[in-house]
């Protein structure tokens, strides 16, 4: 039988807050008996792209996958096939949209992201998300 949060979104960024928040997700969809969906979103922000042009953005991208893959090998381990999805913008937005546009019930993200530098630049990825989701979020620590 489906719960409460028969879909649950997580928020992957290759940090071990990230990691965290798979295992924490897992744990909550065995109970729930959840659709598990795993994202990325690669930073496309004007702040971002200062640093590089193209060459920068397919670095982002390998980046990307190679999280996705880690995160879904850990969502595998803990009996999983989860969904992958990948985007590019504004990581806060680029999540929020999505899980409006997937009928999210739960959103997990790390409470942390992988620096303070970054979190300089783009604000806390976290807070953005646990105010203005439309669904449950869980931060995990």
């Amino acid at each position: 039988m489906k719960g409460d949060f028969s879909k649950i979104l997580v928020c992957c960024d290759g940090s071990k807050y990230s990691e965290n928040a798979i295992r924490k997700a897992c744990s909550l969809a065995k109970k729930y008996n959840s659709e598990l969906t795993l994202i990325h979103v690669v930073d496309r922000t004007r702040k971002s792209d200062v640093f590089a042009g193209n060459e920068y953005a397919q670095i982002l991208r390998r980046y990307a996958k190679s999280t996705l893959e880690k995160a879904k090998k850990i969502a595998n381990e803990e009996g999983f096939e989860p969904k992958i999805i990948t985007k590019e913008g504004n990581v806060a937005n680029e999540i929020i949209k999505f899980s409006k546009e997937a009928k999210i019930d739960l959103l997990v993200v790390g409470s942390k992201g992988l620096g303070a530098v970054l979190q300089f630049f783009l604000g806390s990825v976290s807070s953005k998300i646990a105010n203005h989701a439309l669904c449950s979020v869980l931060i995990v620590k």
